[in-house]
């Protein structure tokens, strides 16, 4: 999602001039059909109100970037990135847990439970 606005320092709010909040919302919502994602209250209400703080609104508290979801992006930073407009782009990918396991246990782990997996697929198959 793109937010637009002829006048972005008007007096009512903060001076946004030369910036652009970004909103990738392709993990909000359910996909409906190819084109058509219907989103939850909770979803509509996270997404207006990231809109109201970035604006500056002072009930709507302080806005974040967050990260895969959200980023206020420079003019500069846009025409870095030759003017693609592709919210994913400028909100990034969001943070993953560390599971503390190391890598090389962690494969060995999934390989084992994966080959497990297999061995049961194969047994029900003749079954049925």
């Amino acid at each position: 999602m793109w937010f637009l606005t002829r006048n972005k320092r008007n007096g009512k709010f903060r001076n946004r001039e030369k910036q652009t909040l970004f909103i990738d919302g392709r993990k909000q919502g359910v996909l409906i059909d190819r084109v058509h994602r219907k989103l939850t209250k909770e979803e509509i209400t996270k997404i207006a109100n990231t809109y109201h703080a970035w604006r500056g609104e002072k009930e709507a508290g302080e806005y974040e970037n967050i990260a895969g979801f959200c980023k206020s992006a420079s003019l500069e930073e846009i025409q870095s990135h030759s003017y693609v407009l592709t919210p994913g782009r400028y909100v990034g990918a969001e943070e993953i847990e560390d599971d503390d396991e190391p890598f090389d246990e962690k494969m060995k782990r999934l390989t084992s439970e994966l080959a497990e997996q297999f061995k049961e697929s194969a047994r029900l198959e003749e079954e049925i």
